[in-house]
């Protein structure tokens, strides 16, 4: 393949998974938030798994392409939040938690189907089996990366509002007003950081010291689970 032949295959390889990934990811949340009484992303139209409708131009967009020039090891991204009306919840508190983890868990179930999937690849014909190897391989690791990333403890990730209901009210309050601060200074020490300390010859990479090891513990672990004994 030529150069412009091998730009395409990476981004046909790694855009549909991420595309999959935080689509299933909203809906979930949408989907949950509606059982649970609070139908505000389905009368939206959140509650889809039209990418179009979840599409946020950074998360989406801009940074997987970023992960993938600066070849971190992995590349995630998110969408556009799923509004929910928390008040809305039968038991907010408690259900809030149960919306916030729905995301992540759906992307767990997702890189258990894909680990699946892979002993299928050998049923098909080159060149296929080749390409839907890579975007199941891919869809593995991004679902787990996206999973772990959203569990941080820090809103407005499910993480944080995870963390959020277990703590007292008033100090869930309190991070709740300081949420955009909190998510902006977590993207600023993660990525941001990281590149100007590099200018000075400083290495300080969270993603490879913490992150990093637990998606690919988490991987691991997937994939033992569905039977692939020397891993994925």
């Amino acid at each position: 393949m030529g150069e412009a032949e091998d730009v395409l295959y990476i981004a046909s390889v790694w855009i549909i998974p991420v595309l999959i990934a935080i689509t299933f990811h909203e809906a979930a949340h949408g989907w949950v938030a509606s059982r649970l009484g609070d139908d505000t992303a389905k009368r939206m139209g959140r509650v889809t798994f039209n990418p179009l409708k979840h599409i946020d131009p950074f998360g989406t967009v801009i940074l997987p392409a970023l992960l993938i020039w600066l070849k971190v090891g992995f590349v995630f991204g998110w969408a556009k939040p799923v509004p929910v009306n928390f008040a809305r919840l039968r038991r907010p508190r408690r259900d809030m938690m149960i919306v916030a983890a729905a995301g992540p868990g759906t992307n767990l179930l997702l890189a258990y189907a894909s680990a699946l999937l892979i002993h299928l690849v050998i049923l098909l014909p080159d060149p296929l089996a080749p390409w839907v190897f890579d975007n199941l391989l891919n869809a593995l690791i991004i679902n787990v990366a996206l999973a772990v990333f959203n569990m941080l403890p820090g809103p407005p990730l499910d993480g944080g509002r995870v963390l959020m209901g277990l703590l007292p009210p008033e100090i869930s309050v309190r991070i709740a007003k300081r949420e955009r601060q909190i998510f902006f200074g977590l993207l600023a020490v993660i990525f941001l950081l990281p590149l100007l300390l590099e200018q000075i010859e400083v290495s300080f990479n969270p993603i490879a010291w913490i992150l990093l090891p637990v998606v690919n513990g988490a991987i691991q672990v997937i994939a033992l689970l569905a039977g692939h004994g020397g891993g994925a």
